[in-house]
């Protein structure tokens, strides 16, 4: 690829005229970008369209450009989408080194106590679509928390369970589930099946970019393979952006006067042992100056260190990672060697620019926390294939629709992420006090907590047909965070009974749950012998 200072703009004048509908019978489709955004964009076009020979898809990455690589968390939408483009889950687990997520665990978010922990469970909240479960715990917060009382999945997460047993078929769940996976290995296991499926790979740098009249763009000029012409380009050409940043000079909307971390320091792990628990959430454990993610593989954890750069120096990174993992900073830097990734937290004013729309890094990225990344590309990728235009009208109407759709959803990112630091009671350092800062909380953010002093988070605050994050989280995260209502609501006593019986509900099966799973590296030793029933 490019370098990121080089210019990409030009005009080819034998591509500069092209008044006929770009989009006729036959649609040429050009992924700009390797990586996890670009090889599972390919893919699940591919998969999509792969019986209509009227659609081409090549995929260009260059070979001196690589990769970020510690995207490792999934929400529970990616066993649908490897349902989707043909992979099977036993092919998955054993390829990428995968283990199971069954969400979030917040460590020291409330306040600095070693015991303080809560938890945020992929399994909504029970009799949810009955009744608002949370009314009817209001009145027992001071013996149980949220998530335990509503739901059994904190509990197996607890004890290390897996989610499903070695008779669940592939993809099938007990509790629902994502997964921790090894980003390379990901890569390289959607780029053989995305081949598979009939997609075109070209290893070559883009040096320039040839525009139509009208502003789309024609061709791509390589350095070997000549122009690459096509009808739709996709850029997953992460933080460089090559086309609607650099060519489209697009802004990225920034959010650090929101969200303030702009910086992670990354190492993996390995285990002391091959017989060490793994761990089925993602741990997330609060610093005085920012938070560190800790995710369990079969072979190895891998552990970052989220900051602001404007509070932490490198060092004092060094020492707070060595410090998690309980070794001296000597030790530390003599046993690895950490990866400092530097971001600028924001996404693009536009997604969809003419005939080119940018998916992944390439349109933005906030922090890791919750693990946003990989849904984005799943949704923008579903999105591109069910409504790929064939006319010049449908890309103006679908691309109108499209940057709506994600400027919605990646503003959600924003305010969801922020509810974390927001309802914190650290008062360690500045750092904390900075980011909940009245200034800094977003002005939707700020009319829900309002509303949320008497009522519970639920479908009237989030209009979305397809949320990204449900009422469900919102309350996992507002009263795991003992953001309660200042006044109880008013509720109906014939709903009394059947709440009782919810609750019931959940300790019966978290009794059958702790008695009837394997542990979480027991499971994956099992699929690694046997392998998963076929559905």
């Amino acid at each position: 690829m490019m370098q990121a200072n080089e210019s990409l703009a030009t005009d080819n004048p034998a591509n500069t005229e092209n008044k006929k509908p770009f989009f006729k019978r036959q649609v040429d489709i050009v992924v700009v970008g390797g990586g996890s955004a670009g090889w599972l964009t390919a893919a699940i076009l591919a998969a999509d369209h792969q019986t209509d020979p009227h659609v081409n898809i090549s995929l260009i990455e260059s070979a001196s450009v690589p990769t970020i690589g510690v995207g490792e968390g999934t929400w529970p939408s990616m066993r649908a989408t490897l349902a989707r483009i043909g992979i099977s889950e036993t092919e998955f687990i054993l390829s990428c080194d995968a283990s199971f997520k069954q969400g979030s665990v917040f460590r020291q978010w409330r306040s600095s106590s070693p015991q303080d922990c809560y938890y945020h469970p992929f399994t909504p909240p029970v009799a949810a679509n009955e009744l608002d479960i949370a009314d009817f715990w209001f009145g027992h917060h001071q013996q149980v928390e949220f998530a335990a009382a509503v739901s059994s999945q904190p509990a197996v997460i607890a004890a290390g369970l897996a989610p499903k047993r070695i008779a669940t078929p592939e993809y099938a769940f007990l509790q629902n589930y994502g997964y921790h996976l090894n980003a390379a290995k990901f890569v390289a296991l959607l780029s053989q099946h995305a081949k598979r499926l009939g997609v075109k790979h070209i290893v070559d740098d883009v040096v320039a970019v040839h525009n139509h009249i009208d502003g789309r763009v024609a061709a791509l000029q390589t350095a070997e393979h000549g122009a690459l012409t096509g009808d739709l380009f996709v850029d997953c050409s992460g933080l460089q952006s090559l086309l609607i940043g650099q060519h489209y000079q697009t802004p990225l909307v920034s959010v650090q006067n929101c969200l303030l971390n702009d910086s992670a320091l990354a190492v993996q792990v390995p285990y002391e042992d091959e017989r060490t628990p793994i761990a089925s959430a993602t741990l997330a454990t609060a610093q005085s100056q920012g938070w560190v993610w800790d995710i369990g593989l079969p072979t190895r954890r891998g552990v970052g260190f989220v900051h602001h750069s404007g509070h932490t120096g490198e060092d004092q990174a060094v020492s707070t990672l060595a410090q998690y993992l309980q070794l001296s900073e000597q030790a530390f830097t003599a046993r690895y060697q950490p990866r400092l990734i530097r971001f600028t937290p924001g996404y693009r004013q536009q997604f969809w620019r003419h005939n080119c729309v940018a998916v992944g890094m390439a349109a933005g990225f906030i922090e890791p926390l919750e693990a946003s990344a990989l849904v984005m590309v799943e949704l923008s990728a579903k999105f591109i294939s069910e409504q790929l235009p064939r006319s010049l009208a449908q890309q103006a109407v679908i691309g109108e629709r499209f940057n709506q759709t994600f400027s919605y959803r990646w503003q959600q990112i924003v305010e969801f992420l922020k509810l974390h630091y927001v309802l914190s009671t650290r008062d360690d350092s500045d750092y904390w006090l900075a980011q909940r800062a009245d200034s800094s909380i977003p002005s939707s953010l700020q009319e829900k907590l309002m509303m949320w002093q008497q009522f519970v988070p639920s479908r009237y605050d989030l209009p979305m047909a397809e949320e990204l994050f449900p009422a469900a989280s919102y309350q996992y995260i507002l009263y795991g965070m003992r953001h309660l209502p200042s006044s109880e609501r008013p509720i109906k006593a014939s709903l009394g009974l059947r709440a009782n019986q919810a609750f019931a509900e959940v300790q019966q099966k978290t009794q059958q749950l702790r008695a009837g799973l394997v542990s979480n590296r027991e499971l994956l030793n099992q699929i690694k012998a046997h392998g998963l029933q076929k559905i």
